[in-house]
């Protein structure tokens, strides 16, 4: 089972609202959730207060092989948690 760190939408029309989670792969962006790891809030005023991430359960992710969306990869970075660089294999040539 392939299992990557993604963002759910929640919220209403106009406000998004995210929870960042680890999924398997296979399920739909909404679907079914291994774990929750925390919540970004992109409207909230301040940036502290608009990202909140279990840094602990995140890294334990990453540590098993499970591959961050460029989104979620960027927020992890910015809370912390060291992600390595992304690489691109002979099936993802741009």
């Amino acid at each position: 089972m392939a299992v990557k760190i993604r963002l759910s939408r929640l919220g209403r029309r106009h406000r998004p609202f995210y929870r960042m989670a680890a999924i398997d792969s296979r399920s739909q962006r909404n679907g079914r959730v291994i774990e929750e790891l925390g919540f970004y809030d992109p409207l909230a005023k301040d940036e502290e207060a608009g990202l909140n991430l279990n840094t602990e359960r995140a890294e334990y992710w990453l540590s098993v092989g499970a591959q961050p969306s460029d989104t979620c990869r960027a927020l992890l970075r910015k809370s912390g948690v060291t992600v390595k660089p992304r690489r691109i294999g002979s099936s993802e040539k741009k």
